[in-house]
């Protein structure tokens, strides 16, 4: 796992944003380091705070005359409006600015601060990162301590029988805001639970400038999130 993020560092300037859960956070990074960073955990206010940050983010980059190389915006799974509105943001920025737009895919990011901490104890283990996708179901995917993907990123519906393949013969560290509600259901003696995990953009950086360093940047035109299900509109109560 250690060698995804033993990456040489290079000189770039990478604005993220992260709004695919409740929380909304920007943060900048310069030279692999996090230099500027902004949270909300009030609540989902992303419409309102987003603008705000991303205001702060960039006068803090013009006040230390420093270019910006490039916007990285987490791209899901996760909340639809939470995702439409950070990518919308991020489009406006890398439109107005003429700089490339990178993604990170949401699970990935979460995974950053597991494995940059080495809560991962076990060399077989596989990490599991979870979103709340309501009720009993989770958006998760299952990774090596490489973050090379074992299993395609889908939404479960969680029972004890749902990962025990992987339970049979492996550790599994299960992380993330769906994780909180699984600890009941899935009662093998090789699931691991870490508390306190979110997808934070202050996290985002080696994610963010591997892409960047290997040009792997979308289209800023065409490029949409990784929804994983479709959006459905629910009825007022007072309609009902």
């Amino acid at each position: 796992m250690q060698n995804y993020f033993e990456y040489k560092e290079y000189m770039s300037c990478i604005l993220s944003i992260e709004t695919s859960t409740d929380v909304c956070s920007v943060a900048v990074s310069e030279d692999s380091q996090t230099i500027f960073s902004q949270e909300d955990h009030s609540g989902p206010n992303h419409s309102v705070t987003l603008g705000v940050f991303v205001d702060e983010a960039l006068s803090f980059i013009d006040s230390h005359a420093i270019p910006l190389d490039a916007v990285a915006v987490s791209c899901g799974p996760g909340s639809y409006t939470g995702l439409r509105i950070g990518v919308s943001m991020a489009k406006g920025i890398c439109y107005g600015l003429n700089i490339p737009l990178l993604s990170v895919p949401t699970l990935e990011l979460l995974a950053v601060p597991v494995l940059l901490r080495e809560m991962v104890k076990e060399e077989d283990a596989l990490i599991c990162p979870m979103l709340d996708a309501r009720r009993m179901e989770v958006y998760a995917g299952i990774y090596t301590r490489g973050l090379k993907r074992v299993r395609p990123v889908q939404a479960d519906i969680v029972d004890n029988e749902t990962y025990r393949d992987y339970l049979d013969e492996h550790p599994v560290y299960f992380f993330g805001n769906g994780a909180a509600k699984c600890k009941e259901t899935i009662s093998h003696p090789n699931a691991r639970f870490i508390d306190g995990i979110e997808p934070l953009a202050k996290y985002m950086q080696p994610l963010a400038e591997r892409r960047y360093v290997e040009q792997k940047y979308e289209d800023t035109a065409y490029f949409v999130p990784f929804y994983l299900k479709d959006f459905v509109a629910k009825m007022p109560k007072k309609l009902l």
